[in-house]
């Protein structure tokens, strides 16, 4: 028997132009939310129709979210299986070959290689998932399956536990699809080799996407003392004493990221020169200024303080605050780096925050490196939203 018919959906007059100029999503106040839109399955793949009844191609539809359609391929009638999603990984495959020497970073990051709602990062022969749209999640089964086609994993970690997933109406749980996992993995980055957990660590157990910020504060790092705060597992403080740092603490909340730090630290024999706390980072900072602490370089790389519009006032004087206590820890001549990962802050909003802060401080200095996420977690360039990591590095007087 031939398949049915894919449904469509419609958008409404005068709501086209954007699809038509690259942009990758309908929102659901630009659709013809009828009665038989509304009865599509959360994660139906659908046809994107004009008003003139002109196909713009195929979608993943979920009438309940405000990002209703999601575009998928400019075919409306293109086949969404594994050989789909084999294709679309091959190509951001070749991506990452050129980008590193060996299969650790981002995979797929979303829309930005075509695949919609979906984050997979490598951890070698380890992958974690992360489907945040309603499409890709019922879509799981045909990816998953291009996933063992093309790399035979030891093992498949679906991180179904993103808040994203709560806004299209789906559950939130961690499981392993396939394979074993006996333990943390490990991550190899120029050299070093952390430890990461893609099961019960945050987001997909690593943060792939400071890899080139590590990379220039290790070069600043050589003979001096760093404080690294929210360290997680140590990124930037493992990069900074295998470059040669004589001294580094490493500040979080997480007695378990913590851990896996300091058994990294002693995978690459600098252990000695790391110290691992445990604590709050405005506190701790707010301690050791206090104490008379400096440092020649200060790492300040939050969690998200906006995680909505509404949160953006606080946020600011969060970030804000948070340069004027690391600014005041940081040596005359030493390098302050501050980052953040709200999407919902502008860069130029974040930089006037960090000149607060800095003011705050009585510090001076200037603006060495201005910084998004590394290339494993390309742009789309319709979505300037997806720009979400932003930070700068500044040399203070």
């Amino acid at each position: 028997m031939p398949a049915p018919p894919r449904p469509s959906i419609h958008l409404l007059p005068g709501h086209a132009k954007r699809l038509r100029h690259g942009h990758p999503w309908a929102y659901s106040n630009e659709l013809r939310m009828d009665a038989e839109a509304k009865a599509l399955p959360p994660g139906s793949v659908v046809r994107v129709l004009d008003v003139g009844g002109e196909a713009l191609g195929c979608a993943i539809f979920n009438p309940h979210s405000l990002i209703a359609a999601r575009l998928l391929a400019d075919d409306p009638d293109a086949v969404i299986d594994r050989e789909f999603f084999r294709a679309r990984l091959e190509a951001a495959v070749a991506l990452r070959a050129r980008l590193f020497d060996e299969p650790y970073y981002r995979l797929a990051h979303a829309e930005a290689d075509r695949l919609p709602g979906l984050a997979i990062d490598r951890f070698g022969d380890v992958l974690a998932v992360q489907a945040n749209s309603a499409g890709m999640d019922r879509l799981l089964p045909e990816l998953l399956a291009a996933l063992d086609e093309m790399f035979s994993p030891r093992a498949v970690v679906l991180r179904s536990d993103s808040p994203a997933r709560t806004h299209e109406g789906l559950e939130r749980s961690v499981s392993v699809a396939s394979g074993v996992l006996d333990g943390p993995v490990e991550v190899h980055e120029d050299g070093v080799r952390y430890l990461a957990d893609p099961v019960a660590g945050q987001k997909t157990g690593w943060y792939f996407d400071q890899r080139s910020s590590r990379s220039f504060i290790a070069r600043l790092s050589g003979e001096g003392r760093v404080l690294d705060l929210y360290s997680y597992s140590g990124g930037f403080a493992l990069r900074a004493a295998a470059a040669g740092a004589r001294h580094v603490v490493a500040v979080d909340r997480s007695e378990a990221a913590l851990a896996l730090g300091e058994r990294s630290a002693e995978l690459n024999g600098v252990a000695a020169r790391c110290r691992f706390v445990r604590a709050e980072a405005f506190a701790e900072m707010a301690r050791l200024a206090a104490d008379g602490e400096r440092y020649d370089v200060v790492v300040a790389d939050p969690p998200s303080f906006v995680k909505s519009r509404k949160e953006l006032k606080p946020g600011l004087r969060g970030y804000r605050k948070m340069t004027r206590l690391a600014a005041t820890l940081t040596a005359p001549g030493g390098y302050l780096f501050v980052a953040s990962c709200s999407h919902n802050v502008e860069p130029q909003a974040f930089a006037e925050a960090v000149r607060r802060g800095l003011a705050d401080a009585g510090r001076s200095g200037r603006v060495l490196r201005a910084a998004g996420a590394a290339p494993d977690h390309p742009q789309h360039p319709a979505l300037p939203e997806s720009a979400y990591l932003k930070s700068l590095t500044l040399r203070l007087d």
